[in-house]
């Protein structure tokens, strides 16, 4: 009796090579422009400085919390000479409630000391010399050079990317260093900037780590997340 062929099973290369088509990477940018179309960075500024100190300040913290800090930091201290010249414990008085406030007041302090002494003022506008400012790693430099300088020179791995990027299957990284170099690998560089801030409010809107609210996502029909609670 002839035995039926079976059809030969997918192997995680090809698998990824599915996850990573030309075609559904397009669709999955078209799907976030549509989505968000005009999305902004969401934490509240005025110059390269003020978005920097903010930066540093959310890291493990929220963005409304930041924004309800900022503005009285910001009126104390207006400038990187004026924050240069601040005390760590008047620092740590206004920024207490953003968390580990020891380190953040450091930090900001020890920015506004390198960028007064070393950059004549002025935020330096490429990666290179942003991540030489205490406080200010990768994530932070890319944040301020593609808000501020509209410069993509990587993409911004928060935990909200760093998740998506894995559930869609951008990025297998365990770390967001990692996950930023495969995802700069496969988007075209001028979506860099607006695809971070487009997957950070999809994360804080819809795909939450917890309980994704796939009923409602652009991105359902081409997700295979393990993570999935709702199938079209």
């Amino acid at each position: 009796m002839p035995t039926t062929k079976q059809p030969p099973k997918k192997s995680a290369k090809s698998s990824q090579r599915g996850d990573l088509a030309p075609d559904r990477i397009a669709a999955t940018l078209i799907a976030l422009d549509e989505a968000y179309p005009a999305v902004e960075c969401a934490l509240t500024h005025r110059s390269p400085w003020e978005l920097l100190v903010a930066t540093i300040l959310s890291a493990q913290c929220t963005d409304v919390r930041v924004n309800m800090v900022t503005p009285e930091l910001f009126k104390r201290f207006p400038t990187p000479t004026a924050m240069s010249k601040a005390t760590l414990p008047e620092l740590e008085a206004l920024i207490r409630t953003t968390g580990f406030f020891h380190n953040k007041a450091k930090s900001i302090q020890g920015a506004a000391r390198t960028i007064t002494t070393e950059f004549k003022g002025q935020v330096p506008q490429t990666l290179a010399e942003l991540i030489t400012i205490p406080g200010a790693a990768r994530k932070t430099a890319n944040v301020v050079l593609g808000v501020c300088f509209n410069k993509a020179e990587g993409v911004v791995v928060d935990t909200h990317v760093f998740r998506i990027a894995r559930r869609l299957g951008f990025a297998k990284g365990d770390t967001p260093q990692k996950v930023e170099q495969e995802l700069m690998r496969i988007l075209p560089q001028d979506h860099w900037i607006a695809f971070s801030h487009q997957l950070i409010h999809h994360g804080r809107q819809i795909c939450d780590a917890r309980k994704p609210k796939c009923d409602r996502c652009s991105l359902e029909q081409l997700c295979h997340s393990k993570a999935k609670t709702w199938q079209s």
